[in-house]
């Protein structure tokens, strides 16, 4: 259970991308001679979030490698954050978006899985290991989920977000009203 105090400060949940949105999988191939590559990515995290829209939380991906699957996937789940860094420097990256949008590290929960998250892990608000994570990284997670990366992790941690912040029942009920053509 997260502690609603942490989770009310939360203004922007970055999730890496491999082992997080997805199960680690990279199918690589050729098609007509060019070079392909497609991950699989969990529909009910991308509807968890979508139950953060109207909350004031932004959503962020950043990745440690370059992956036209992970733009893709972003651009399907509006988020206009994303990081894509084939170096994985995600501290100053991340530092950059949160200059961006005048936000501070306390305000930032990440969701994360191998050592290349540590250390962004060490200065966010809200340091999230999903259940295939590393050792390194469950042992400095202040929440660790019971779904495994592309298996629902993400929606876990929105579930767990929304109800530590009493905002789970009115974030359903927004999305459901949207799609029945009425407002909340």
């Amino acid at each position: 259970m997260l502690d609603p105090r942490v989770a009310r400060r939360i203004r922007l949940l970055a999730l890496d991308v491999d082992g997080v949105l997805t199960d680690n999988g990279v199918y690589i191939g050729s098609v007509a001679g060019e070079r392909v590559e497609f991950k699989r990515f969990d529909i009910q995290d991308g509807l968890g979030l979508a139950l953060l829209a109207g909350t004031g939380i932004r959503v962020a991906v950043i990745s440690g490698r370059r992956s036209e699957a992970t733009a893709l996937r972003a651009r399907e789940l509006r988020i206009d954050d994303v990081i894509q860094d084939s170096g994985a420097h995600k501290v100053p990256a991340l530092a950059a978006l949160l200059e961006k949008h005048g936000l501070g590290w306390d305000e930032v929960a990440f969701v994360g899985d191998d050592l290349a998250d540590l250390p962004v892990m060490h200065r966010v608000g809200l340091p999230i290991g999903v259940a295939n994570a590393v050792q390194e990284v469950k042992a400095i997670a202040a929440f660790v989920t019971e779904a495994s990366g592309g298996q629902g992790a993400v929606r876990e941690v929105v579930t767990a977000v929304l109800r530590a912040r009493d905002e789970y029942d009115a974030a359903v009920g927004r999305y459901l009203a949207e799609r029945d053509g009425h407002e909340a």
